[in-house]
């Protein structure tokens, strides 16, 4: 998940992230297996939108934030605006250049609201659909945004335009394309659905995250809003279907823990607030603190071990990635430093370590690739990146006697990526897999052919990449529920964290529902 600025409900509108549509910077080269080379069409392609209601220029709209008859309906299909249900979850992308879109998500039941904050307005029915939602900018200016709808292009679908208004007045125009996440699906893909084994509920904070190890799922959580800490929730689960929740750690003003990883008795928990922190789990129903590592106030928010090194990708307050050393797996210590040059604001978001090199999602510099056979020399040996870029997770192996990455970007149309990184100086991209462009794509795990994937919205899905050119969806199960007690219209909600390890079960993190259990297809 998105940490610099730590928002799950607003997180992608706070960060004013801009989706851009601009060509690939590093444009992939022709190989042997691949004639015609795939183009970088970045994760937004941009949709020219026939809405009859848009204005010529988005910066003249002709609309206000309060009044429905403002907006010029003339052509829309009123008639089918007006059957839309008042209820569920809904995201949008809103557009209103040919680069410039944004994500924004709303809900219509007896919650409403919009990222995260309740409805101004909402009128939703007979009268039409017209809703307006409120949102206070760090200048600490009103914003409204006011939705009309124009068309309901399939069922939950809505189409139509939007109005922005800062302290009430109109400063710009666009329009919105919405889809209700547990009505409109794709196609059907042929995937086989997953069995659920069992469902526990994480109780407090947000699960992001999970390792399995001696019979014990590790699940880590954010703080939800100021009521709910986050923490470590550990899950008995050696009986699969029938998991038992024996304990929760978390400790004072430190419980913003991201990401976790275990290796022998020891287990690593990447912290907002004070690095890795090592807790002993020698008794793996009852984790003791050790200590925390490198020291001082430090952001650590993923961690990945391979082999006897652990990797601490870091956004604050430099962007470095730490390495320690994990011989000993309850005293690790500080190697290496790894920080690859980078723009303002960018950082390392997460990392995969194959074969001597680390491959570190590094933001918006991009998916970068530096060789680790040392600690103290770690050149960057190549790397992916396109105008707009996001790279937040990915997975390596050798598949058919090339090296393949899989890696993707976590904001409205981020999907799957297919790379052939044999040669890092020669990245080039081979396949792609989207799903709707409101929905992100999340982590991911490798396990030989086979690559399991948390994508949010979309749930789980399972992908036979043996012809990596070619993934073949096999098995998926949908997680999202807009009508869970704890689901909210964030981006952020849906399949987050995944592992598998290799006991016949897949280890999900839903961000409402918990830890499900799923049996491998």
């Amino acid at each position: 998940m998105t940490s610099s600025i730590r928002l799950l409900g607003t997180g992608l509108f706070a960060c004013a992230l801009s989706l851009s549509g601009c060509s690939d910077s590093n444009p992939p080269g022709p190989g042997p297996s691949d004639p015609k080379p795939l183009v970088e069409l970045t994760d937004y392609i941009d949709v020219v939108p026939n809405e009859p209601c848009m204005d010529s220029s988005y910066a003249s709209p002709r609309a206000n934030c309060t009044d429905p008859a403002s907006f010029p309906l003339t052509g829309c299909d009123l008639e089918a605006v007006r059957a839309v249900e008042p209820s569920g979850v809904y995201q949008a992308v809103f557009r209103y250049t040919s680069v410039s879109a944004f994500g924004v998500g709303f809900r219509l039941d007896s919650t409403p609201s919009f990222l995260g904050k309740p409805l101004v307005r909402n009128q939703v029915g007979p009268e039409g659909f017209f809703v307006t939602g409120e949102y206070i900018t760090s200048a600490n200016k009103q914003q409204r945004y006011a939705l009309a709808g124009c068309r309901v292009p399939e069922p939950g679908r809505i189409t139509g335009c939007f109005v922005r208004c800062t302290d009430g007045v109109p400063d710009y125009s666009g329009t919105f394309d919405a889809r209700r996440m547990n009505l409109a699906h794709e196609a059907d893909t042929g995937a086989q659905p997953m069995r659920l084994v069992s469902e526990t509920a994480v109780p407090v904070g947000d699960p992001v995250d999970v390792y399995v190890t001696k019979g014990h799922a590790y699940v880590v959580s954010l703080p939800r809003g100021k009521e709910e800490p986050g923490g470590l929730s550990v899950i008995n689960v050696s009986d699969p279907a029938h998991p038992v929740l024996v304990t929760r750690v978390s400790l004072p003003n430190d419980n913003y823990w991201n990401g976790v990883w275990a290796k022998g008795d020891a287990l690593y928990v990447a912290s907002g607030d004070s690095g890795v922190i090592i807790y002993d789990i020698t008794n793996p129903a009852d984790p003791r603190y050790v200590r925390a590592l490198p020291g001082g106030s430090i952001n650590v928010h993923t961690v990945f071990v391979d082999g006897d090194r652990l990797y601490a990708m870091s956004p604050s307050p430099s962007g470095t990635t730490f390495v320690f050393d994990v011989f000993s797996p309850l005293a690790p210590y500080l190697v290496s430093r790894i920080t690859v040059p980078h723009e303002l604001g960018a950082y390392p978001h997460d990392a995969f370590a194959y074969k001597g090199r680390l491959y570190i999602n590094h933001s918006t510099t991009g998916y970068v690739v530096v060789d680790v056979t040392r600690t103290d020399v770690t050149p960057v040996l190549g790397k992916y990146a396109f105008s707009g870029q996001y790279s937040h997770a990915n997975a390596v192996g050798t598949i058919n006697g090339r090296t393949i990455a899989f890696e993707g970007g976590e904001r409205p149309g981020a999907h799957l990526r297919v790379l052939d990184v044999t040669d890092p100086a020669k990245i080039r991209l081979i396949a792609e897999v989207r799903k709707r462009p409101q929905t992100s794509i999340h982590n991911m795990v490798l396990v030989g052919t086979r690559l399991y994937v948390a994508w949010y919205h979309e749930g789980v899905r399972v992908f036979d990449v043996a012809d990596p050119e070619h993934p073949t969806e096999v098995a998926a199960f949908d997680s999202f529920q807009e009508a869970h007690p704890r689901s909210t219209d964030s981006l952020y909600q849906g399949a987050i964290g995944i592992r598998v390890p290799g006991d016949g079960y897949v280890y999900a993190v839903d961000l409402s529902r918990g830890l499900l259990v799923l049996a491998e297809p």
